[in-house]
């Protein structure tokens, strides 16, 4: 069974950088792409980023050029870097698994999540 652990949440004030960490455990993680989604309150859940195995990616337009996807295969780790941080970035951020190595960016693409880490921008 794979397992996801994210961390590095927290309050920030607008115009900050939080970098979150997404520790997988469970099968072969470099095999998989990789990807971040938030959930804020009273919203659906949206796509943030996602990273294919040899690393290539693609973004949310709401997040394009202010956050970085990245992946660590040796550590089994995929990052999420947040910079210039807006109030309306403040969401529960989810690390997923997807079913292969693709460009995926719904919420069907993955088979496993994390828990989540919650993210407070201050305005």
């Amino acid at each position: 069974q794979v397992q996801l652990v994210e961390s590095g949440g927290g309050l920030v004030q607008a115009g900050g950088s939080l970098r979150l960490s997404c520790a997988a455990s469970g099968r072969t993680f470099s095999s998989y792409a990789m990807g971040w989604f938030r959930q804020a309150p009273g919203l659906e859940r949206e796509f943030v980023a996602t990273i294919r195995s040899r690393s290539r990616t693609y973004y949310a337009d709401s997040v394009k050029g202010r956050f970085t996807i990245s992946r660590d295969n040796a550590k089994n780790t995929v990052y999420l870097q947040m910079n210039s941080l807006k109030p309306e970035d403040t969401a529960v951020y989810y690390c997923a698994s997807a079913r292969s190595d693709y460009f995926a960016y719904k919420d069907y693409d993955y088979d496993f999540w994390g828990q989540g880490t919650r993210v407070t921008v201050s305005s």
